[in-house]
């Protein structure tokens, strides 16, 4: 599967669509009676509505959920061997992609980190332009306005603001105007939303769409292990992308290293965003999915034992597989 999966061959992409539906037969047997679909804040909610609550029929917000996994796989491979992350071009991105988007199942169902997930990956593309732009201004600019259209459908996205500054540490000298341009962008999406607010003498509604950044970080975490047992194979590879990563970081590209040091930034600000959360769902670590697809990617295209790496990946599938089912 890896093997086949490190090539840049159209086929690949029969197989990912099989797989990506292969990684759903667990919600497939046992379709809850019902589904609901979330798809926007209940701010946003005020002056956008979009009924598609029940829309959807249980069979259908799966399928439909499938689709846009295999979409978002295949746009974010594109954007991966563009900017030539890996050894070479190929589909193992994509694989790894619906491989950890099939993690648990609240995964596999319609939500809103779903949706954010296109905005993550169209981010990850415009923060990865950065060093190669002269003037990085007008994309910080859009990466604010994507921000602010991701925290209209899902509030905690708003933490990776913090991701505009990471980023310009990494690739730029400071530029006062750059800093500031990403949350020029941002305002200007909510400075409208702000001004509807304001003509329906709702301004102290508004307001309160920022009470959640007050949310104090859990100290005490309430964690059934038994949940969770299918991230061990997950974190073996982990450790050996990153040990992978060590050994080939000196005689990288200046532009990989800072590359790879932006995701796993964008991996640790997506898994602690989920404090401005009161209701915290499981599905909030999709936003994981996109920067650990990377690494997992990158251990194994660099990885040489084949009989290690493809009975590793196989170990993984099945784990997901028996914990879906169980």
């Amino acid at each position: 599967m890896i093997n086949q999966f490190r090539n840049l061959n159209p086929v690949n992409l029969l197989i990912l669509f099989a797989y990506t539906f292969f990684m759903r037969i667990a919600i497939f047997a046992d379709l809850p009676e019902h589904l609901n679909f979330e798809f926007l804040e209940p701010y946003t909610k005020f002056f956008v509505k979009i009924p598609v609550q029940d829309f959807f029929s249980p069979a259908g917000n799966v399928f439909f959920a499938g689709i846009i996994i295999y979409g978002q796989a295949v746009l974010f491979n594109r954007v991966i061997n563009n900017h030539g992350l890996l050894n070479k071009p190929g589909f193992l991105p994509a694989l790894m992609y619906v491989t950890g988007a099939s993690l648990f199942m609240p995964f596999l169902v319609l939500s809103p980190t779903l949706i954010c997930n296109f905005l993550l990956i169209w981010m990850m593309d415009k923060f990865l332009k950065i060093g190669k732009s002269p003037n990085a201004i007008m994309i910080m600019f859009d990466i604010g306005m994507i921000i602010a259209l991701g925290t209209l459908i899902y509030f905690p996205f708003i933490v990776m603001l913090v991701m505009i500054w990471l980023t310009l540490l990494l690739y730029r000298s400071f530029n006062w105007r750059e800093w500031v341009s990403g949350l020029v962008g941002f305002l200007t999406i909510f400075f409208f939303v702000g001004v509807f607010y304001y003509w329906n003498d709702s301004l102290s509604m508004f307001y309160k769409i920022w009470l959640p950044l007050g949310n104090k970080f859990p100290s005490v975490f309430k964690i059934k292990y038994n949940d969770y047992l299918v991230l061990v194979p997950v974190l073996v590879m982990m450790v050996l992308a990153i040990l992978q990563l060590r050994e080939n970081f000196f005689r990288s590209f200046i532009s990989t290293r800072k590359a790879f040091q932006m995701l796993f930034f964008m991996f640790i600000v997506s898994i602690l965003s989920f404090y401005t959360k009161p209701d915290f769902r499981l599905y909030h670590f999709l936003l994981c999915v996109p920067p650990g697809a990377v690494l997992l990617a990158y251990y194994f295209s660099n990885a040489k034992r084949r009989w290690f790496y493809e009975s590793l990946f196989l170990i993984l599938v099945f784990a997901i597989q028996y914990f879906l089912f169980v």
